[in-house]
């Protein structure tokens, strides 16, 4: 596999291209190091995003000064660790974002539409990883590989994080629109069960003990008779895939297929993009996938494509199907860039790519891209005070 966005190196400590200037793992500083840096609040920080989160602060670069980690009142007083010292987590209150410099939420939309907005009054830049705040106008929607300037122009002092789905491709779309000129996309996600949760991850692993060492499969409705409960998703998980992510929305649309859609169009700042997706849940515990047709304004190669994905900031190309080199969300899982492989020319439309991406939904996909416009917002703070 070739790339320069990074990956997961064979000591395994991640590797990330820098972006806003910093780069993953140095030594910790320790506290001695970290006068005059700015605050970061982590709300959320007991959740499942929010662990995931505690553990890319300890991996990369040690930017900030204090970490503070905010949750709800019944998890006040437990302790956990970041930046390998043990942090006293606090309840949510206005309080609790004094002095803040940078706040990031991994809540709920409806903690987030309410505390956002109080912690930007109190004077911190609330980055938000919920979709309360993602099609708000005077709310910037950032991946920083693709347009970290929009992290600058925040009238509410609010940034929002895409939806993972989106993120698991948008950062190779971003490269590729930049020297091709994107003016269509036709996509089929085959999105992780980790993506509805907790309970997404429990329901499937529980179908796969009941159907495990079986011969079911192989008769109608056999599977959903066996599995009983689908928990948070319309069919069983184990053995099947489920054409229907998110909620039902107007004209059979998904919630999912209208977010990769918006926000794909206000990323790229190309708002009348012709977008087009289907969601597909699959089991799969953890990683989204895409097929992805894209089309152009301009004439596109392979080899072309080839060097602005081994080069963009962020990905990894993937791509030797000869010798079996593609991306498969079992060997992406718990990696930080977005992988892609299966690039093809169309047969039909010389301006028209095909193409396989993979991404981690709660590294890149939730909790890393939430710390990387962190850390392009802290780069700018800290500027501004030198």
């Amino acid at each position: 596999m070739t790339g320069a966005g990074g990956g997961r190196g064979e000591s395994g400590v991640n590797v990330v291209s820098g972006v806003g200037g910093v780069t993953s793992v140095s030594g910790d500083s320790g506290a001695a190091g970290r006068a005059g840096k700015p605050t970061l609040a982590v709300v959320g920080a007991t959740g499942a995003v929010g662990t995931v989160m505690l553990g890319i602060l300890s991996e990369r670069a040690d930017i900030w000064g204090e970490i503070r980690l905010i949750a709800s009142p019944r998890s006040a007083g437990r302790k956990l660790t970041v930046r390998g010292e043990e942090v006293e987590v606090v309840a949510l209150s206005e309080e609790a974002f004094e002095g803040v410099d940078v706040a990031m939420f991994d809540v709920p939309d409806e903690v987030s539409a309410q505390w956002a907005p109080i912690a930007a009054a109190k004077g911190a830049v609330a980055v938000d990883n919920s979709g309360a705040f993602r099609m708000d106008p005077d709310v910037p929607l950032v991946v920083p590989e693709v347009n970290a300037h929009a992290a600058r122009v925040r009238p509410r002092g609010i940034i929002s994080n895409p939806n993972c789905t989106t993120l698991s491709m948008i950062v190779a779309m971003g490269a590729l629109h930049a020297e091709f000129g994107l003016s269509e996309l036709i996509v089929s996600s085959y999105q992780a069960v980790s993506g509805a949760g907790k309970e997404g991850v429990d329901t499937l692993r529980a179908q796969l003990a009941k159907v495990a060492g079986t011969e079911l499969g192989t008769q109608p409705g056999d599977v959903r008779r066996a599995v009983g409960d689908t928990g948070p998703f319309p069919g069983p998980m184990a053995l099947n895939v489920v054409p229907f992510a998110g909620s039902l929305k107007e004209d059979g649309w998904t919630s999912e297929e209208l977010k990769v859609r918006n926000e794909s169009r206000k990323i790229l700042g190309l708002p009348e993009l012709r977008v087009t997706a289907t969601c597909v849940r699959v089991p799969v515990i953890t990683t989204h996938s895409l097929t992805v047709h894209a089309r152009f304004e301009n004439e596109v190669t392979v080899p072309a494509a080839h060097e602005i994905l081994a080069s963009a900031p962020g990905v990894v190309l993937c791509d030797n199907p000869a010798e079996g080199e593609f991306p498969t969300p079992a060997d992406v899982v718990g990696t930080d860039p977005t992988w892609v492989g299966r690039v093809r020319r169309s047969m039909d439309d010389p301006k028209a790519l095909e193409l396989f991406v993979c991404g981690d939904n709660l590294r890149k996909g939730a909790a890393l891209n939430t710390a990387q416009i962190a850390e392009v917002v802290a780069a700018e703070l800290t500027a501004s005070r030198n």
